[in-house]
């Protein structure tokens, strides 16, 4: 069984740094409002002191060309024992680009809260590498500075998973969802975005409980990590839940089924005991990305390997938290999904 190092649970007052390992956008001059918002709102709400690393603000046309400097500020946040975790201001696209500065064993020796989605899932699997529980979850500039305030669904689970370390338990699917996109502009700071009644969890397949420790992220981008020396070794998917969601580019159906026969090519999917899917961005192509889904392990001959579809993780809100290497539970008979251990100590 397969068992990652957790890192120690956030208390309020204490120091996070903040880290743009894509898309440098939270220092442009045009945006910087919104990085203020979120990090406003993780002093005030989380009761977090909030520090910039030192290109974390340099903007997105200097991180562009020096994908080292992002590389830097993330080992330097490791390496500095007064932060206690580090947050990531967005994704983007291309922070595969830092694989060749970074230093696995700075991540492995200081063990500390990563939190991150979509693009963010590169780091994600470097301190999978580094032997480290990381979270799947709410950015700085795409969650935490919504328009009118965080959404209590994200916040109650950031705080439950990073804050507490008791078992983080039964994960209701949100009840509402939006992925409307509203312009990151200053006049629109205060616009809300429309809610619609969310029709929660989709049992595609499966019978009786199942469990496994949780392993996945932004399926584009695990595509980037293929065939480097992030991507793990097969003993990693074994006995696993296996969690994907698309990112905003809300990829075409055809590709869904390119990468998942992949996985099955690989003997991946064979291995794991469950595949969860988060909602897609805006629900396009919701029908399309199922059955795409069911063909391939159809085709497989999985019939009996648990399937869950709209989840709520990913790139609508709100999201929940998905520790790397918890232990999850799913009850098919009674569709519920659990997380059995916690995501600290």
């Amino acid at each position: 069984m397969m068992k990652l190092v957790k890192p120690q649970r956030l208390t309020p007052g204490d120091k996070v740094a903040t880290v743009s390992l894509s898309w440098g956008g939270a220092g442009d001059e045009d945006l910087l409002w919104r990085y203020n918002l979120g990090k406003k709102r993780l002093q005030e709400q989380f009761g977090l002191e909030v520090v910039e690393m030192a290109n974390t603000l340099k903007g997105s046309d200097y991180l562009y060309h020096h994908p080292e400097k992002r590389a830097e500020d993330l080992m330097a946040a490791f390496s500095d024992p007064s932060i206690k975790a580090i947050f990531s201001c967005i994704g983007g696209d291309e922070s595969i680009r830092m694989l060749p500065y970074i230093d696995i064993n700075i991540i492995k020796n200081n063990p500390k809260i990563f939190i991150g989605y979509s693009d963010t899932t590169i780091t994600h699997f470097m301190c999978l590498k580094a032997n480290l529980s990381s979270f799947y979850g709410a950015s700085v500039l795409a969650e935490l500075a919504e328009n009118i305030k965080v959404f209590d669904y994200t916040a109650e689970w950031l705080e439950k998973t990073l804050f507490d370390p008791s078992p983080i338990g039964l994960i209701p699917a949100a009840k509402e969802w939006t992925g409307e996109r509203i312009e990151w502009s200053e006049s629109n700071a205060t616009v809300a975005k429309a809610m619609v009644k969310n029709q929660g969890y989709e049992f595609l397949q499966g019978k009786g409980v199942t469990q496994g420790h949780l392993i996945g992220g932004c399926i584009e981008v695990m595509e980037m990590i293929k065939g480097t020396s992030l991507w793990p070794s097969d003993d990693i998917f074994e006995d696993a839940i296996l969690f994907f969601e698309t990112s905003e580019e809300m990829p075409e159906p055809a590709y869904i089924k390119y990468w998942l026969r992949n996985y099955g090519s690989q003997g991946i999917l064979q291995r794991v005991k469950a595949i969860i899917f988060g909602k897609p961005y805006q629900e396009k192509y919701y029908k399309e990305y199922k059955n795409s889904i069911m063909k391939i392990i159809s085709e497989l001959g999985l019939n009996d390997l648990p399937i869950v579809y709209n989840m709520s993780f990913g790139h609508n809100e709100p999201m929940t938290c998905l520790p790397y290497g918890a232990m999850a539970e799913i009850d098919c008979d009674k569709k519920t999904f659990t997380i059995i251990e916690s995501g600290v100590i």
